[in-house]
């Protein structure tokens, strides 16, 4: 992975430590390793950041946060890849993980229309939440190990490329 466009994209550190909401967070947005485009950072952002996006509840970015910081993760990278997730992705993006928890436990998928309200929430959510729980482990589960290896595969690929591109350039210049 490109380390400049990783740092083009992210934000300044000065200026997120500046930040007022972010001071409960304390000294932890000072560690370096939050910080830092290199493979293995930027890998387990990349599993956490999937990770919290399958989870069900509000302020995923908050525990993408956390867990970059327990996991001593690149930050930016673990919070920005929460918001696949988004009020257009989010229904089928459940749907399909409602779906596979039902095939899972053998059941029948039920037809149910969802409605964003407390009620549907303490409803309709006890008819579907087996399956839907189910779902969504196995999806955040499996998405986050694929992301983190497929991110390491990734960053060797394109490091290799870049070292023939680099050799090729050098053999050129030799003739």
């Amino acid at each position: 992975m490109p380390r400049k466009f990783l740092k083009k994209w992210t934000p300044d550190p000065a200026k997120l430590k500046a930040q007022r909401h972010l001071h409960f967070l304390g000294d932890a947005l000072h560690a370096s390793f939050l910080w830092q485009f290199n493979r293995g950072n930027v890998a387990k952002a990349c599993a956490i950041g999937i990770f919290c996006m399958w989870i069900p509840v509000p302020f995923q970015t908050v525990l993408a946060a956390a867990g970059a910081v327990f996991f001593r993760a690149n930050l930016p990278v673990s919070v920005a890849l929460v918001f696949i997730t988004n009020p257009l992705t989010m229904a089928p993006m459940f749907y399909f993980c409602y779906k596979i928890g039902a095939l899972l436990l053998g059941t029948s998928a039920q037809k149910f229309n969802f409605e964003l309200s407390i009620d549907w929430l303490a409803n309709g959510m006890l008819l579907i939440w087996k399956p839907f729980l189910l779902g969504v482990s196995l999806v955040a589960v499996v998405s986050s190990v694929v992301a983190y290896y497929g991110t390491l595969l990734l960053w060797r690929l394109h490091i290799i490329q870049k070292l023939r591109s680099s050799r090729a350039a050098k053999s050129r210049r030799r003739q």
